[in-house]
């Protein structure tokens, strides 16, 4: 059965820690990456997330979207490299294009900023179940419309990936011609486009009207289907993560 998140359900350390912690780790690699300019210093906090993925069992969802970001990253390197306004070593050539080491270097900066980013926030999202994660954020005081507006958002590509597939499907059932070459590939992507769309907003409308059903704008006061038992480990591990984020400003600051 297809899940409708990008949630990946392991048994692993890291499943077992809360959201709130592994959305804290999110934030705290993605800014320390960030704040500090050091290719070592990103590439370690890289090297912690990768640990993780592993660690998590999921190390393999995310390489396909590291995968798909790379175009983003060649194009960097090529702009960076050739048009930084320092150059003055050339690193070496694609084709005719000159890549200076200058450029190159803030390219790969960037470059492994990128993927940290990617990577940090895929800890928690394929390891952290989205209802969980909203339920948390709004039991600590997160107003329920923004935590709806969280829960599509993380639901929104599993989602369309789903539909696509079943008007594909059903497209394709019909005899509308869906494999092939480019051209016949970008033919069939019109008559997609249309089911796509209009699905998506009658499931929108069907959702708003559930959401009405079952009180969604109520003012009375919340109660949670699920208690979770609290994670053990998770005030140490968010201690740890604010004091390591402070100690960064605190050294970027006076350095």
């Amino acid at each position: 059965m297809k899940t409708m998140t990008l949630y990946r359900e392991k048994d692993s350390p890291i499943h077992r820690i809360d959201p709130l912690t592994k959305l804290l780790f999110a934030i705290v690699a993605v800014s320390t990456s960030y704040i500090v300019s050091n290719h070592v210093f990103v590439l370690c906090v890289l090297t912690v997330t990768f640990l993780i993925l592993i660690a998590g069992k999921v190390i393999k969802y995310i390489l396909p979207v590291i995968a798909l970001s790379f175009l983003l990253i060649a194009s960097i390197i090529i702009v960076q490299g050739f048009f930084h306004p320092d150059r003055a070593t050339v690193l070496f050539e694609i084709g005719s294009i000159p890549i200076y080491k200058e450029g190159f270097s803030i390219a790969l900066l960037v470059t492994l900023r990128v993927v940290t980013m990617i990577s940090a926030f895929g800890v928690l999202i394929l390891t952290t179940k989205p209802d969980d994660l909203v339920e948390t954020l709004v039991e600590k005081g997160l107003s329920p419309r923004f935590a709806y507006v969280l829960l599509s958002v993380l639901q929104i590509i599993p989602q369309m990936v789903a539909l696509t597939g079943k008007i594909t499907d059903a497209q394709r059932a019909r005899g509308l011609e869906t494999e092939g070459g480019l051209f016949v590939r970008f033919k069939s992507f019109i008559p997609l486009l249309g089911p796509v769309v209009l699905n998506s907003l009658n499931e929108t409308r069907e959702r708003s009207i559930a959401l009405e059903i079952r009180g969604f704008n109520s003012k009375s006061r919340r109660t949670y289907l699920h208690e979770r038992e609290p994670y053990k480990f998770g005030l140490p591990l968010k201690i740890i993560l604010v004091l390591f984020l402070v100690t960064v400003i605190v050294w970027r600051v006076v350095s």
